[in-house]
C-alpha cells in the first residue's frame, strides 16, 4: 500500500512539472513558432516540396547508387533541405524546438542524477540506444 501512495504522490508531482512546464517562456516561444510556421504559406510550400522530393530520395534508396537518378535526386533533396531551413519560419521553429527539448532533457537529467550519477538521462532529444544489448555495448545481462 505504501508503494502504491508513493507512486501516486510521485505521479501528482509530475504533474505539476508539466504544469510548470507548459506555462513556461520555452514552451510559449515554441508554441508562438509552430503557429507562426503553420500560418505562412511560403514556409509550408518549401516543407511540402522538401517532402515530396523525400519520397522519391527514398524511393531511389532502394537501389542506392545504382540507381540512373541517384545523383539528380541527391542534390535535389540537399537544394530543398537548404532553402526549407533558410526560411525564417523554419528557422525560428527549430530554434525553439531544441530550446524545448533542451529544458527537458535539463529536467530529465536532474530528476535522474538525484536519484544516482549512474542513472543515464537522454541528452539533446536522444534515446538512449547506443549501449546495451545488441548495440555492441556491454549491458552486463545473460540473454545470449
Amino acid at each position: 500500500m505504501i508503494g502504491t501512495l508513493e507512486y501516486a504522490d510521485i505521479l501528482d508531482h509530475s504533474e505539476l512539472v508539466g504544469e510548470m512546464v507548459l506555462k513556461s517562456d520555452v514552451v510559449e516561444s515554441y508554441e508562438n513558432a509552430r503557429q507562426a510556421l503553420i500560418e505562412d504559406s511560403k514556409a509550408q510550400q518549401l516543407i511540402k516540396a522538401f517532402n515530396d522530393i523525400k519520397e522519391q530520395h527514398d524511393e531511389v534508396q532502394r537501389f542506392g547508387s545504382y540507381h540512373p537518378d541517384f545523383n539528380e535526386i541527391m542534390k535535389k533533396v540537399r537544394s530543398a533541405k537548404r532553402e526549407m531551413d533558410m526560411n525564417e519560419k523554419v528557422a525560428a521553429f527549430k530554434v525553439a524546438e531544441r530550446n524545448l527539448q533542451k529544458m527537458l532533457d535539463d529536467i530529465s537529467e536532474y530528476i535522474a542524477f538525484s536519484v544516482s550519477d549512474e542513472i543515464k538521462a537522454p541528452r539533446d532529444g536522444a534515446v538512449l540506444t547506443d549501449t546495451g544489448c545488441g548495440h555492441g555495448g556491454g549491458c552486463g545481462c545473460n540473454a545470449s
